[in-house]
Order: structure tokens, then sequence, then C-alpha cells
């Protein structure tokens, strides 16, 4: 070892070098993502020319042509048709939307009331916040307080109660009626869709039938239906003088049909786990809710948050069928406004269905991007 030569050995790691030059920046992106095949060029080059040709028209009708302030609807109409804009002449009419806003947003909640529905908008932003966060702290308070003390809390301050107004749900509307049937809806979709997906897979004969049979009529129907009978149909089964509130009504139907599709979407988790999960768990002498709690169900539920934000969506939108059982969400107190003869022009209901399809897509927009977030934070499977 004495006479060996360590001239030539590297004693430094060498430093990193960047990319080549034709490896990185926008047009790599465009050759790689864009231009790759002859096929590629081809339809991007039609897509590129469609938009071309689309796009600037729904800029000028949303942007450059609209009319943002007025009080009715001459502000909105052409001189022809009785109003000031010119001849020819077609924006989106966003004046209708200033206007109606609040509506849109609290439906017919008494004015010198809207505080109340305010305070649970901004307590629930407070807590929704941090429970989003991986790291904050406190996660168990934090959720106590967002599914358990929040909507109890929320109830009396809404209908009323401890010295506040009655305030009858006829008189909800808007956002808040849609955000009040998606968080229920997802709350006790959740935890209801686990326990149907484990008593689907369960080994008690009786439990693993009724729950198949549930799951399997529920999902064979439309929500319609679901919201119609328990609107309509439920009360004709009650007692003489027994009653439900409409809003519960609708809370009931639309729980009951998500918490059908969430729990075939945690049962496909389920039947992805190896099979060694569930020896290793017996072997480690793990009672069945030991087991499913600390070792099946967070790998499971792991596996499926794509399809659990994807039915979180799909009840979000949902919510909009309400409207049949006689209650205006958001796309409903839109679609009613729309009637109003002060703002009768033919850009109205296009106007008002664009603001509900763009407050639609800001909060599912959100609810995808958060749960890619999810997924890569969750994906340590294959991490060193």
């Amino acid at each position: 070892m004495a006479n060996v030569d360590f001239t030539y050995v590297r004693k430094e790691m060498v430093a990193a070098r960047e990319a080549p030059s034709n490896a990185k920046g926008i047009g790599h992106w465009l050759k790689v993502n864009l231009f790759a095949t002859p096929r590629d060029i081809i339809f991007s080059i039609l897509a590129i020319a469609l938009l071309a040709y689309i796009l600037p028209s729904i800029f000028r009708f949303v942007f450059i042509d609209a009319v943002w302030t007025g009080e009715n609807r001459t502000a909105c109409t052409t001189v022809s048709q009785g109003g000031a804009l010119p001849d020819g002449q077609y924006g989106a009419c966003w004046a209708f939307v200033s206007a109606k806003f609040e509506q849109f947003i609290f439906g017919r909640y008494p004015l010198e009331e809207r505080w109340r529905p305010i305070t649970v908008m901004v307590a629930f932003t407070l807590l929704l916040i941090p429970m989003l966060i991986p790291k904050a702290p406190f996660k168990g308070w934090n959720a106590l307080a967002l599914f358990i003390v929040l909507p109890t809390v929320s109830f009396f301050l809404l209908t009323g109660g401890f010295g506040l107004p009655y305030v009858e749900t006829q008189l909800w509307g808007g956002l808040m009626v849609t955000l009040v049937l998606s968080f229920f809806g997802i709350t006790v979709s959740l935890p209801f869709g686990i326990l149907l997906a484990l008593g689907r897979r369960s080994n008690l004969p009786a439990i693993k039938m009724l729950c198949i049979l549930f799951i399997e009529v529920v999902r064979g129907i439309p929500l319609i239906t679901v919201l119609f009978f328990a609107s309509v149909m439920l009360p004709l089964f009650l007692p003489d003088g027994w009653t439900f509130d409409k809003l519960l009504r609708a809370l009931i139907g639309v729980s009951i049909f998500a918490s059908a599709y969430m729990a075939e979407v945690v049962r496909g988790g389920l039947q992805a786990m190896p099979r060694g999960q569930y020896e290793g768990a017996d072997s480690l002498g793990l009672s069945y809710w030991q087991k499913t709690r600390l070792v099946i169900l967070p790998q499971a539920l792991k596996l499926v948050i794509p399809g659990i934000v994807n039915t979180f969506i799909g009840l979000f939108k949902d919510t909009s069928l309400v409207s049949i059982i006689g209650m205006f969400d958001l796309l409903g107190i839109v679609t009613l406004n729309q009637s109003d003869a002060n703002w009768a022009t033919p850009v109205t209901p296009v106007t008002g269905y664009l603001f509900a399809g763009f407050v639609f897509w800001i909060f599912c927009f959100g609810m995808s991007r958060y749960s890619l977030f999810m997924e890569r934070h969750l994906d340590t499977g294959h991490k060193r």
C-alpha cells in the first residue's frame, strides 16, 4: 500500500453542470409537448388556429364590449332595443351581476341579518385554512371545531335562536346554499362511505348484503330521483304531524347519494391493497379495527385521493339539482333573477351563466389542485 500512487484519484465530487441549452426552456417544452411527432405538429397547429379564431371574440364579449356599470336593462341594450349602446355592440352585462351580487351569494336572506352568514363564512375559512396545511399544529382540535362545533353553532346562527330572529330556510339561497349542501354532503359521505365499503367487504353475510343492496340501489338511480323522494315522498311515510325542513331533506338526499359513490371509491382502494399488508397486520396480533384504522385505511385512502376528490367535485356541482325541489342554489338563483324585467336583455342569461360557471370553476379547480398537492405530499412509498 505504501507504493500506491493516488495522484489521479479525485478527492472532491464534480459540481453539477447545467442541462444542455436544447434540453431546457420554453423551446424544449414546445418540442416535447406540442411538436414531438408529425401528428402532434398537425393537431397542435389546428388547435392553435381554432383558439386564435375563438378567443378574440370571447375576450371581446367578456371584457372589451362588456358593460360594467348600470342601474337597469338600458345600460346593456342597444339603441334599437331602447338602450344606450350602439347597434351591433353585444357584450357581457356585468352590471346585472353587480346589481344582483348579494342575492347570488345569500339568496333572499334578510338584508339586516346577512351579517350572520358572513360570520359563518369567515369562521369556516379561518378553520379550513389550517386544516388544509399538513404541518399546522393541533389538527385534532381543528377538526373538532370544523366538523362538529362550527356546524352546530352555524345551525343556530343561520336559522335563529338564543335571541336571534328566526330565518326560515325557504329564504336561503345562492352560494350560501351551495356551500352548506356541499360541506354537509362531503363531511357525511366520507365516513359513511368508508363504513359502507368496509361492510361490503365484511365476512358477515347480513351486513355485506345490506351494504351491497344500499350501494347498488342508490347508485342505480339519479340524484334527481333521490331528492324528489326525500322532499316529496319521505313526508308521506312519516306519522301525522311529523315533518322535516326542506333543506334538511335535501341534505339527507345529497348525503345518501354521495355516500354510495364514495363507498365504491374507497372499496377500490381497499381491494388495491396487497395481501401482505393484511397478513402483516394479523401477524402483529392487531384486532380487526386496529388493523383497519392503523394499517389498511391510511394506505387505501392515499391510493384513492383522485377518486375521492372527483366525488367531492361532482357533489359540489350536483347541488344545482336541488332546484327540482324548490330550493335555489347559486345556479338556481342566477336563473331566477334572469326573469327580472328590469334586466331583461339578450345578454343577461349568458352573463349570469358565465358568472355562475366561473364561481363553480374556482371551487372545483381549487379542490383538484389541492388533491394534486396532497398526492405529492403523501407519495412516500418509493422515496428513499
